[in-house]
């Protein structure tokens, strides 16, 4: 049961666009938030074996941020309402539009066959859309799928998944991957910019909270 005043929650998820046009094809939301979500961060200083005090404070750029996190998804609920998908696919279609985010289109594999089985010399790696992945209004940014697995825990009578957990590892483009011209350099720059904010929003630091009055 929910209430009239109840606060509407808010779902995290990936969103994929097309670079050139930033046109959205397609839209995954999240069935469950997950319970945590875990960031690291691999700095890109100069100079990384040590002893050269000119580059010691240098950046070359962007730290190499990563997340991870798991979700779930569960057929139970769509099940019991009668929903017909569910009841003839189970979870198929939910995991297949995850799963497809990591693979090149069938059209462009045999568009790119073809190109070689013509004796075209040099081919260009596949390129698919850019990737958005959206946690609130203040966390959208462009990544990349490193990493994804299933573990389909409970099945329906024909073998259809009805209950899953889906982990994801993302890594975040920055401007040294997409550049600043395209919609995906662009992105990265105000989910820095963003954090900036945020950082400044902060209250100042006081010497006496770290007990000492000041640095010589």
């Amino acid at each position: 049961m929910t209430f009239p005043n109840s606060p509407k929650l808010l779902r995290g998820g990936l969103v994929l666009i097309d670079n050139a046009t930033a046109r959205v094809e397609r839209i995954v939301a999240l069935q469950y938030n997950p319970d945590t979500l875990s960031r690291s961060f691999q700095v890109r200083g100069v100079g990384s074996e040590g002893g050269d005090h000119i580059e010691a404070l240098r950046l070359k750029g962007p730290p190499v941020e990563t997340i991870k996190l798991e979700t779930e998804i569960d057929a139970t609920d769509l099940l019991g309402e009668g929903d017909p998908n569910a009841a003839s696919m189970g979870l198929h279609a939910q995991l297949a539009v995850l799963e497809t985010i990591i693979y090149p289109a069938s059209g462009q594999l045999f568009a790119h066959h073809g190109q070689a089985m013509s004796g075209t010399l040099e081919i260009a790696p596949l390129q698919g859309p850019l990737t958005l992945f959206i946690f609130g209004p203040r966390r959208i940014v462009p990544v990349r799928v490193q990493e994804l697995s299933v573990t389909e825990e409970a099945f329906d009578t024909h073998l259809n998944p009805i209950r899953a957990k889906v982990s994801l590892g993302l890594r975040v483009l920055t401007v040294d991957d997409l550049g600043f011209d395209g919609r995906g350099g662009g992105l990265f720059m105000t989910y820095l910019q963003a954090k900036e904010q945020l950082a400044a929003a902060h209250p100042a630091g006081a010497f006496g909270t770290l007990g000492i009055t000041g640095i010589a």
